[in-house]
């Protein structure tokens, strides 16, 4: 049983030097790395453009507000072929009819209801183009149509661009050259080199309007406001050193 005893102490004493042995050896491992970060940034404009722009009206009936909303958008869509856009560019929403009300309020001036006033016609309209400096020209120029009797609301344009893959693909070439220039440097000042590519993970792609103070966000960004635009992208990488 003494025999018995010092045999498995024995055991035990050996099996705790190979856990540390490989301790050791991982810790050692896990040491003989470096971890950079690389970035890759480009600038472009947009290719294409999406704006839009509502036609409304007010009636005491449906007929006449819809009336109104038809002469309107004759106007609108002469308007856009004289500015050279093609009629195919210009996409008309149906027509939202909501009736109107005005609140009713006593002879002592406490609200007493409401008392119905007509009708609020709107009609929407957007422009898809790739000829973005057309689009944005008239979008600025058609308040001009109000001169006309046209009572229209118009929004800001929607900028993009048709072949982020490739700008993304580039930011990844980029990011992942700019991380190894790293590495190399960290690693020649420390007598070494690098080696394969133990892991590699992407940040987030952000796209932000260029020369703006646009704040990144976690879960990255899609500036769609600005025509010309800043992307981004970053590559977290570890290299073997040998």
């Amino acid at each position: 049983m003494k025999n018995a005893k010092y045999i498995w102490v024995a055991v035990a004493a050996v099996v705790c030097a190979f856990v540390l042995a490989r301790a050791y050896t991982y810790k050692y491992r896990a040491q003989d790395t470096v971890v950079v970060t690389g970035l890759g940034e480009t600038e472009f404009s947009s290719d294409l453009i999406v704006w839009s722009a509502a036609i409304t009206a007010e009636a005491k009936d449906v007929a006449a507000g819809y009336a109104q909303i038809e002469r309107a958008k004759s106007k609108v869509q002469e308007f856009l072929t004289e500015k050279g856009l093609p009629e195919e560019a210009v996409v008309f929403e149906f027509v939202n009819v909501d009736k109107v009300f005005d609140p009713v309020y006593n002879a002592n001036g406490n609200w007493a209801g409401q008392r119905f006033s007509g009708y609020s016609l709107r009609q929407r309209f957007t422009v898809e183009s790739t000829d973005v400096e057309r689009v944005e020209n008239i979008s600025r120029e058609i308040s001009a149509l109000i001169a006309q009797g046209v009572s229209i609301e118009a929004y800001a344009p929607d900028y993009y661009y048709t072949k982020l893959d490739d700008v993304k693909m580039g930011l990844i070439e980029t990011a992942s050259a700019d991380a190894r220039m790293r590495a190399e440097k960290i690693a020649a000042n420390a007598g070494a080199k690098i080696g394969r590519v133990a892991s590699a993970r992407m940040g987030v792609f952000q796209i932000t309007g260029a020369n703006t103070n646009e704040e990144f966000s976690a879960g990255g960004s899609f500036n769609t406001a600005s025509r010309h635009k800043k992307a981004r992208i970053t590559m977290r990488i570890e290299y073997r050193v040998k």
